[in-house]
This record gives C-alpha cells, sequence and structure tokens, in this order.
C-alpha cells in the first residue's frame, strides 16, 4: 500500500524511530518490547506482503502532514469472528440459535493518541483507508468491530456511512458491535 495521502494526514507505513510515539498512541509503555515488535512487524509485514503479492494488510501510522507528528495508528487487518451472528441494533431479541462458525472479514482499525481525539483523524484516516480498499483492492465490502461503550469508534462507523449491527448472541464476549461498509463501485 502507498503512502495515502489526505487533506490533513498522511497514512504510512511504520518507519525507524516510531516505536515512542506509537507508545503514546496505545497508552502503553515506550519502552515496552511488544511496542518495539508491534512497530518492527508492521514494518516488515508491509514488505514480505508485498513480496508475497498478497494483499497489504496491517497497521499504519497516522502523521499529521503540517507537522509530521505521529497522532495515530489504522490500517487493514483480518478480521475473525462470527459475522452470522449479527444483527439490526434494538431488534427484538433473538431466538434460540447455534453459534455461527467463524470467518475472515477484512477489518478497519484505527485508534488515535488521547489528546488528538475529537478533531475527526480517525474518520479522516479510515476513509482514506477504505477509499483504497474500494479502488485498488477491489474489496467487496469490510468491517470494523468495537465494543458498546466505544462511543467515540461508533461514531466513526457511522461517519463512514457503515451499518452497525450488534452480536446476536453472548458469545463471545468481545464481539459486541460491527460497522459494516458495502463497496458500492461494485456491481
Amino acid at each position: 500500500m502507498p503512502p495515502l495521502t489526505t487533506e490533513r494526514l498522511l497514512v504510512r507505513p511504520f518507519a525507524e524511530g516510531d516505536v515512542p510515539a506509537v507508545a503514546a498512541v496505545l497508552e502503553a509503555d515506550p519502552v515496552d518490547a511488544a511496542i518495539d515488535r508491534y512497530v518492527r512487524h508492521g514494518a516488515l509485514n508491509a514488505s514480505v506482503l508485498a513480496a508475497l503479492s498478497q494483499p497489504p494488510l496491517g497497521d499504519r501510522a497516522v502523521v499529521l502532514r503540517a507537522s509530521g507528528e505521529l497522532i495515530g495508528v489504522a490500517g487493514l487487518v483480518p478480521a475473525f469472528a462470527p459475522f452470522d451472528q449479527l444483527r439490526p441494533i434494538a431488534e427484538s431479541p433473538p431466538q434460540e440459535r447455534d453459534p455461527a462458525p467463524y470467518r475472515i472479514e477484512v477489518g478497519l482499525f484505527y485508534q488515535v493518541r488521547p489528546d488528538h481525539r475529537g478533531h475527526g483523524y480517525a474518520t479522516e484516516a479510515a476513509r482514506a483507508l477504505v477509499g483504497f480498499a474500494f479502488t485498488a483492492l477491489q474489496l467487496g465490502r469490510v468491517v470494523a468491530t468495537t465494543d458498546h461503550d466505544n462511543l467515540p469508534s461508533q461514531a466513526v462507523m457511522r461517519h463512514l456511512g457503515m451499518r452497525v449491527q450488534e452480536n446476536a448472541l453472548p458469545e463471545p464476549p468481545w464481539f459486541q458491535l460491527t460497522g459494516i461498509l458495502g463497496n458500492s463501485r461494485l456491481p
């Protein structure tokens, strides 16, 4: 995936030196070895997938164009969940049913550093990634998952035009809400 440019942002692969800024976005300890592996894996993953002619899945740095400051992470990632268990929100309680099998979709991920939230950066970065997914990759749809309590993430989904649905069953407990956006450019 080439770097994606928006009016205010650059969505690019991780680079050497991104670890402290990514740690701030993820609200983690900057000397945590897991954060270092996360950034290095993201940079390596892009080149490995390109060499294998595979889609460029993985997280990217979200950088302010005006200052070069890394303020978030976003990406297209595998999403593995029982998507056939979804139902419209506020629909009547589901009837007894068996759990759905898990399957893989292409998921949209976004997170912005706490002091930069509320300015539309997550939506702007997500919109660039969706545009790439639908034009360059010609994906039929993308999904994004979140919790009932994560109202900012739900707002991003709605700003993107996603149809937000909920898990009709109590399991798995981490699979609560899912936004679904179909590619209107495809028949």
